[in-house]
């Protein structure tokens, strides 16, 4: 199954997300640009990447809101010279992390921001809860104090877990249950997957990632690790690698196009969006997030 590059841009991508319509692909793909703290719509019939919403900082992982709109993590901006990964690392951008709210005129606002450490990645389960990891800033301390926080439809945050090294990607199994990466960066212990389940966390597979989906036959798709994807069955074993060419970093993953089947990926380097059509399980459908009334 060979990859195909989709766009060039945006740089530093992440946070991938589909969003159905009309065109020859069914739709569009929206994703996040961490270094440009921006939101970008990306057409994959055609290449075209467009920006639609500043939101500063550095941002993350983006979900769809019923309104046309998005919810977007804000890591609050990453230093890229420090981290390392570019050769001619672009300039920081600051903003307060948090979780923000992009209206369908690309009009940004913040949902929350109090006590929020580097918020990362994001999935809405079916009660229109909104739950995001949300890892320490750069520098990395040597302690766990990543946790994960729920949103809920009322304004309020409910502190799911705490005592994480780095959470980073998250998703929902098919019968609802979150799944977390914690991503082994710069030698963190306690990497792979894990379950926050009713009896606790639960570590079912060491495998190290960025962020991830979930097909409807529960396989995960984790980005990250490797220039590609690593697919994993709902155990955890290693069923397929699927490889991306030359050297990059492979930030995040999601399923799209017009019969769910299209796996997408972004690159952090050099940048740009891959996709990996007809694969045979559709990605489990996502929940979109409602905006409180008025």
């Amino acid at each position: 199954m060979n990859p195909v590059r989709v766009a060039e841009d945006p740089p530093f991508a992440e946070g991938p997300v589909w969003c159905p319509g009309p065109g020859r692909s069914g739709g569009t793909l929206v994703c996040t640009s961490v270094s440009a703290g921006a939101l970008y719509r990306v057409d994959p019939a055609t290449g075209t990447c467009t920006a639609i919403a500043d939101v500063g900082g550095g941002a993350n992982g983006a979900a769809p809101a019923t309104d046309g709109g998005f919810v977007v993590t804000q890591n609050g901006g990453l230093d890229l010279a420090a981290i390392g990964l570019f050769d001619d690392p672009p300039p920081t951008r600051s903003a307060p992390p948090g979780l923000q709210r992009v209206g369908p005129d690309g009009a940004v606002s913040y949902l929350a921001s109090a006590g929020l450490q580097a918020p990362n990645d994001l999935v809405v389960d079916a009660d229109g809860t909104v739950w995001f990891t949300d890892p320490p800033p750069w520098p990395l301390p040597d302690a766990a104090l990543g946790r994960v926080w729920g949103y809920r439809p009322d304004g309020t945050l409910t502190r799911r877990i705490d005592g994480l090294w780095y959470p980073n990607g998250i998703a929902l199994e098919p019968d609802g249950t979150l799944v977390v990466v914690e991503n082994g960066l710069m030698g963190r212990p306690h990497f792979g997957l894990v379950r926050l389940g009713a009896d606790g966390p639960d570590r079912f597979v060491d495998q190290t990632g960025d962020g991830f989906c979930v097909d409807e036959a529960g396989r995960f798709y984790v980005a990250g690790g490797r220039h590609g994807v690593t697919v994993l069955d709902a155990d955890g074993r290693t069923v397929e690698v699927l490889p991306l060419p030359g050297r990059g970093v492979t930030t995040n993953c999601c399923f799209g196009g017009a019969d769910g089947r299209t796996l997408y990926a972004t690159d952090a380097i050099p940048g740009g969006v891959w996709a990996w059509e007809g694969l045979p399980t559709p990605g489990l459908p996502l929940h979109r997030w409602t905006p409180a009334a008025g």
